[in-house]
């Protein structure tokens, strides 16, 4: 009976230990969370910053090698809530990286090569560093697994450039997404604008229309079902994207968590931000990543220095979660995560 109750307490002790683990330091949850299989470790810093950004990123502990994409969002306008040339400058100059955009399949300041490359030269990104438009010279059809909805990944031809990528995305809301984190900017943002139709219709129409404006399935937004085709699709467009570049030399996913808006950076005018500045986040599993700044505004208390309302109600409406799960279906990452400070 004693052995019983001496190994009852052991047993409550070893849970007790890792549900506290956000007590532990770094270095002891590191240990942990490496140790774990069933979980994907994501890292955290609330010091949103170049410095924090850089440090962010050496703790993945994955070498950024060969030639190196980093993929952003430009912003429709210089009011879009896009990561900021300074913010990001530092760590794209460490890595020897890229920036790579598409043109969008949507009326707007980036629908054209032209057109894009001015925006470009307008947010200052060339200051930092060459900014390739992945789909100015055509597209190319990638693989990929799930073929539910589309049966290939449309994206730039100028992927095939390169080695490794640096997934880096601005957590925010998104008018069809319902929130945008790295798994949209890997499927919507790295997919040619005939790729983003692909998405966008799951899979009913691949080409864009001339007039640079797309036109989304009637109702989409009317309820969970009707989008779910859109968002399901997104799963397998990222997860084609990340099997891309595991098969070269890999890619991390980075989200930055701030100027949170229930709008996208596809927005020329936005909401203001609602939602205080929370940190970046990090990860090499994309769905754990997301589903992890899901869970920080999901858990935030909806009070004066935050209203989540308007982004919450919004993810719930156009069933935005389902990205995650869907991906976890798929077997791209895992919902159940880890959590390892970085300070």
């Amino acid at each position: 009976m004693k052995r019983i109750l001496y190994l009852s307490i052991l047993a409550l002790l070893a849970t007790f230990t890792v549900s506290a683990c956000g007590n532990a330091s770094s270095k002891n949850k590191k240990a942990a969370a490496e140790t774990d299989g069933s979980q994907s470790i994501v890292y955290f810093t609330k010091d949103i910053s170049p410095e924090g950004l850089v440090k962010i990123y050496e703790a993945l502990g994955v070498e950024a090698k060969g030639k190196v994409a980093v993929k952003i969002s430009t912003g429709e306008s210089m009011l879009s809530n896009h990561l900021r040339p300074e913010l990001i400058g530092p760590l794209v100059k460490k890595v020897g990286g890229t920036l790579v955009e598409c043109n969008t399949a949507y009326g707007g300041s980036r629908s054209t090569t032209a057109a894009h490359r001015a925006a470009i030269a307008e947010r200052g990104y060339e200051t930092i560093s060459h900014v390739d438009i992945m789909d100015e010279e055509g597209e190319i059809k990638i693989p990929v697994k799930d073929d539910k909805w589309i049966k290939y990944d449309i994206v730039g031809s100028h992927i095939q450039n390169y080695d490794f990528m640096i997934n880096l995305a601005h957590f925010k809301g998104h008018a069809m997404g319902g929130f945008g984190g790295v798994l949209k900017n890997a499927s919507i943002g790295v997919a040619s604008s005939n790729g983003k139709v692909n998405i966008h219709s799951a899979g009913k129409s691949q080409t864009a229309l001339p007039s640079g404006d797309l036109h989304a399935p009637e109702g989409w937004y009317e309820s969970p079902e009707k989008n779910t085709p859109f968002i399901e699709s997104m799963s397998a467009a990222a997860q084609a994207v990340h099997e891309y570049f595991k098969a070269k030399n890999g890619i991390v996913y980075i989200d930055v968590m701030n100027n949170i808006s229930i709008d996208c950076d596809c927005d020329g005018n936005p909401h203001e931000p609602t939602i205080q500045d929370i940190g970046i986040a990090a990860s090499l599993d994309p769905v754990a990543l997301d589903k992890f700044c899901l869970d920080q505004v999901m858990n935030l208390p909806n009070d004066e220095d935050n209203d989540t309302k308007a982004l919450l109600e919004r993810i719930n409406q156009r069933h935005g979660t389902r990205i995650v799960f869907r991906g976890e279906e798929m077997g791209l990452g895992t919902t159940k995560y880890t959590v390892v400070e970085v300070k």
